[in-house]
């Protein structure tokens, strides 16, 4: 279900509620909502970033960083170019952040011959010793 291009934040809230196993009369205190305003959210394609935070403290698991990995994936190049030697009033960050399921569909890229180093270095811009370092740790 790791579908980063088109996101369904709601399938995956459902899911980590099935896996966590939360009971339901402590998620509808702690998020202050009723069983039919969850369905709606488990429908939802979307989320309140709000609404996404609180879920992401009572499920112990961070949403946000399923939109981070679709913006290491399938952000523009050119855009991210010009935007990042501004120097402004909102946080800015060092380093990309990825899972594991990202380093392995990056590593089975190049095992396949789908893609060269070369080529997944610049099409995701990932540093080229963090690419290596992922291949020594994956033979």
């Amino acid at each position: 279900m790791n579908d980063f291009k088109d996101i369904h934040i709601g399938e995956y809230i459902r899911i980590r509620v099935e896996e966590t196993k939360v009971d339901l009369s402590r998620m509808i205190r702690f998020m202050k909502c009723t069983e039919n305003d969850l369905r709606e959210i488990y429908n939802s394609k979307s989320v309140d970033s709000l609404v996404l935070l609180r879920l992401s403290k009572i499920l112990e698991y961070d949403f946000f960083r399923i939109y981070t990995q679709h913006l290491i994936l399938y952000a523009p190049v050119e855009g991210r170019k010009n935007s990042s030697n501004k120097k402004g009033m909102v946080p800015q960050f060092r380093k990309n952040i990825y899972t594991k399921e990202m380093i392995d569909f990056f590593l089975e890229m190049i095992k396949s011959g789908e893609k060269t180093t070369s080529q997944i270095i610049n099409d995701y811009r990932i540093p080229k010793t963090t690419l290596f370092k992922w291949i020594a740790k994956n033979p």
